[in-house]
């Protein structure tokens, strides 16, 4: 006979009391029905176990007085690989009254388990081999398969509330002992208990086979409608698949009357081809000697063009030239005009003393009737008043002569240049456009 491991029958026992522990812990807390406490029997038995697990293949760790083997190591080593976990180390690291490292394990598992993510903390640990390996032996369960097993039991545990009093509780003095009577069980209840789950067994297995047989009842006539369903589908694909071959072989004969029709226009495509690659050899050696004589007309153009644009660009500036002596003529007229009406307006105020004079000379007059003694001061006076009269007159007569005589010499210059602007102007526009056209 083979001689088994005892390393691996320890892994296999811890990990079976893993699983009962776990087991009857949940069935009992949800029994229970509400948080549980430090002092449920259950609750203790699993830390017990977990201590115990977590223990396997330890190393011994020499210290400065004896041999160590703790695993509180481990355990801290959870907060560099798990950042969440500073918080729960930091608290065991702080409790009051722990003094040694199995206590603040101890306490640590009790903090991991009321935050509920104890497995989230181990599945880290173990995923990290090569550190673990500085703890534990290479046959250690958290090193082997059952550590894993052992976290993924442990995802069950969320579906507890616990509400653990760590402070003040001495966890460095308890004895880690497994109480095995929690999980034996008497003959008469196993028998009982066997039976209620045969007499069950049978029963699901009844209601399963009725359940089974009405589905299967329901599935044939859904069958026999799809076969029917199927039959007339068949026998429409038959008719088709025969109207598809007769015009598979309309296509096939369709298809070599245009391969022989297509042989025939490849091989007068290439005939074609061959006589235009003939004539366009000898058009591309015609554009050769055609195009030197084009470059060269092509340069004449453009030597013609750019004297006539320079010639265009002569005349315009010639044209806006005359235009700016059209304007000052314009502006001379209109001060001309203005000279005129301020003369007009000085001929008006002369008249109006005319008639002021003569108003005067009247009423002179009609006094000399009156007062004959100044009758000869008065013909003096007016004899005076009709020679400044006649003077007045006379200045009178000549301005209106010189402003007549200027107005029409001033319009004459201005229609004179006007005309020959305006010949000017079509002359050079006449220019323009022959020299564009």
């Amino acid at each position: 006979m083979a001689v088994k491991d005892p390393t691996a029958v320890e892994r296999a026992n811890l990990l079976n009391m893993a699983k009962l522990s776990i087991k009857g812990l949940i069935e009992s807390a949800l029994s229970f029905g509400r948080t549980l406490d430090s002092d449920y029997p259950p609750l203790q038995q699993f830390f017990v176990v977990m201590e115990h697990c977590l223990k396997h293949g330890l190393k011994v760790r020499k210290s400065f007085l004896s041999y160590n083997k703790t695993i509180w190591g481990p355990l801290e080593l959870v907060e560099k690989l798990y950042p969440e976990a500073e918080e729960i180390s930091a608290s065991v690291r702080d409790l009051p009254g722990l003094k040694t490292p199995l206590g603040r394990a101890r306490a640590w598992l009790r903090l991991a388990l009321m935050q509920k993510k104890m497995a989230d903390y181990l599945r880290c640990l173990i995923i990290q081999r090569d550190l673990l390996s500085e703890f534990y032996e290479y046959h250690a369960l958290l090193m082997e398969e059952e550590g894993a097993v052992i976290v993924g039991l442990l995802v069950g545990l969320n579906v507890i509330d616990a509400n653990l009093c760590v402070k003040g509780e001495d966890l460095d003095s308890q004895v880690g002992v497994i109480d095995f009577s929690m999980y034996l069980k008497n003959e008469e209840d196993i028998g009982s208990k066997e039976r209620n789950v045969q007499i069950a067994a049978i029963l699901d297995q009844k209601n399963y086979v009725e359940e089974l047989n009405r589905q299967l009842n329901s599935t044939v006539s859904s069958l026999h409608a799809r076969v029917d369903s199927l039959e007339k589908s068949n026998t429409k694909l038959i008719e088709e698949l025969a109207i598809a071959k007769n015009n598979i072989i309309k296509l096939q004969e369709e298809n070599h009357q245009l391969r022989s029709e297509n042989t025939l226009i490849l091989m007068k495509t290439q005939h074609h081809i061959e006589v235009t690659k003939v004539d366009v050899e000898a058009e591309l050696q015609t554009y050769k000697h055609s195009r030197q004589g084009l470059d060269e007309m092509y340069n004449e153009a453009r030597r013609q063009l750019r004297e006539e644009s320079q010639l265009r660009q002569d005349i315009e500036n010639e044209l806006m030239v005359q235009v700016s002596m059209k304007h000052e003529i314009e502006l001379a007229m209109k001060l001309l005009e203005k000279d005129i009406h301020e003369k007009q307006d000085t001929l008006i105020g002369l008249r109006q003393q005319l008639d002021e004079v003569k108003a005067i000379n009247i009423e002179m007059y009609q006094k000399l009737q009156v007062s004959e003694d100044s009758r000869k001061e008065k013909n003096e006076i007016i004899g005076r008043l009709e020679d400044k009269t006649n003077q007045i007159t006379a200045t009178m007569k000549q301005l209106e002569q010189s402003d007549k005589d200027l107005l029409t010499q001033t319009r004459t210059i201005a229609m004179t240049f006007v005309k020959c602007a305006s010949n000017e102007a079509q002359h050079q526009y006449k220019l323009v456009k022959d020299i564009s056209f």
